[in-house]
This record gives C-alpha cells, sequence and structure tokens, in this order.
C-alpha cells in the first residue's frame, strides 16, 4: 500500500523510461485470433505486424503484468466491478476506491466503483529482433520465423483423440521492451517498485497462451532505467540515465527512486 491519500495533489514530475530485452526460454504463443486460415497452416496463428514478424503487443504484457500483481496482493470480491459484457459473457475488473490501492495507481481506474485515478503505465508493443532467430535455429522451424507446436486432446470419456496445432516464436527469439511510467506527484516513486516485482512475476508465470503445456517461459535482461523531469519537455535539459542491470534481480527500485527529482 503506498502514501498516496484522497488529498494527494498531482503535478506532473517527469516519466521513468524502463527499457529491457525479452528473451523466449521456451516457444511464445500470443494469438492472433482465428479470422482467416491457410490450408496446411496452424489452427492458431501468432500477431504478426504490417512486415509479418511477430511483436508482443503492449496491451498482453501489461495484462499479464497486471494479473500477475493482483495474484499476489489478492483481490477482494467486493472490489471486483462490472464492467462491460463481450459475446454474452460478463468481464469483470478489479477495481478499488482505496487512494493507496497500488494497482489502481500503476494502471489507471474509471470512477465507477472507485475514485478516478490516470493511467501512469505504458507499455509499448515489443518488436522482434530478427537477428535473434539465428540461421541454425530458421533450418528447423516451420516458418521463416515462427515454429508449429502440434498437441493432442484426449476425450477423457471416449479416449479418442483430437489433433491441434499452435503456432509460436521459438525459444531463442528475442524482444526489446520499453514501459514508460509517468510520475505525478512525488509519491509516484513508491510505485516504482510494484512495477519492477510485476516483471519479475512475469519472468515465473510466463506470458501468452499456452503456459500450462510448456510455452511461454520469458526472462528479461540488459534492463536500462531512464529519468526525464519536466524540465526536459520544456527547456530540454538532458535524460538522466538512473539505472542499469543484467538481470530485474538487481534492479533497485530503491536507487531509481533516490535519483528522481
Amino acid at each position: 500500500m503506498s502514501s498516496h491519500t484522497a488529498e494527494t495533489k498531482l503535478s506532473f514530475q517527469g516519466k521513468l523510461i524502463l527499457e529491457a530485452d525479452l528473451h523466449c526460454e521456451t516457444g511464445l504463443h500470443i494469438g492472433a485470433g482465428k479470422g482467416t486460415l491457410e490450408i496446411g497452416g496452424a489452427d492458431n496463428p501468432v500477431a504478426k505486424d504490417s512486415r509479418g514478424r511477430p511483436y508482443i503487443p503492449g496491451s498482453s504484457l501489461r495484462g499479464a503484468m497486471r494479473h500477475a500483481l493482483e495474484r499476489l496482493n489478492g483481490v477482494k470480491p467486493e472490489e471486483l466491478v462490472h464492467l462491460s459484457r463481450r459475446r454474452g459473457q460478463e468481464v469483470r475488473i478489479h477495481q478499488s476506491d482505496r487512494p493507496g490501492d497500488e494497482i489502481g495507481l500503476l494502471f489507471g481506474r474509471t470512477g465507477d466503483g472507485g475514485a478516478f485515478a490516470p493511467s501512469r503505465l505504458s507499455v509499448s508493443d515489443a518488436v522482434l529482433d530478427a537477428d535473434s532467430i539465428t540461421p541454425q535455429m530458421r533450418e528447423y522451424l516451420d516458418d521463416e520465423l515462427t515454429e508449429v507446436k502440434s498437441e493432442t486432446a484426449i476425450d477423457r470419456l471416449t479416449a479418442q483423440s483430437a489433433s491441434r496445432t499452435l503456432e509460436r516464436v521459438p525459444a531463442g527469439a528475442k524482444f526489446r521492451v520499453r514501459i514508460v511510467m509517468d510520475v505525478l506527484c512525488p509519491e509516484d516513486k513508491e510505485l516504482i517498485a510494484p512495477l519492477i516485482q510485476a516483471l519479475r512475476l512475469v519472468e515465473d508465470s510466463g506470458l501468452g497462451g499456452g503456459r500450462s503445456r510448456g510455452s511461454g517461459r520469458v526472462r528479461f535482461s540488459n534492463a536500462a532505467a531512464s529519468w526525464r523531469s519536466k524540465d526536459y519537455y520544456l527547456n530540454g535539459s538532458g535524460a538522466k540515465d538512473v539505472a542499469t542491470a543484467a538481470d530485474l534481480a538487481s534492479l533497485s527500485a530503491a536507487a531509481i527512486a533516490e535519483q528522481i527529482d
């Protein structure tokens, strides 16, 4: 719980920019939906950009981070607020009226069922480093940049099997992640710690689909944080490098907060 209160005044302080490499330790599947299927293609294709390259949507990483933090901190049943209906299914989100709720402060909350708070967090789409798909890896891929994993579902009553295929970005692929956190008051420095916690949780809980069946294990490396103060945008002062770390475990939230002014 942060020290934010209902009386906390918001005034733009600057932006904390966190960048890191995301490595696929196992195949990664973030689906593009079942639009049009090619003959012989996978049942579940991965999301690709206009150049046909797989990417990690910012919404997918952001959602995984939020879900991981909610599991870590626990979600009260009374704070599950009905938001909308999609295809006849109720969709609920976690929303509280506690001023110090770190999840609501980081990811934002509407005025429905709780006090309004602007989102501090922006997660960009992560672009694939095409060179991370080496020529040796390509020899074993089903497509230029992806593989197809075949799976079998067994009917528990009849023992009949049904095959399915899953397109995945292969293990060894690397993406560049960029996360921007708006600092809107001095108390927002306390949100750096849960931000790093969320990324560390994603490393151990996985990303994308098929995680319970082996897909989606990821690792972050080459983390770097920089600070762009209000003066950076008003008068063109330089950005300030506040942290570098080989892995997330070495990234200190307290050390970063000390250098933000």
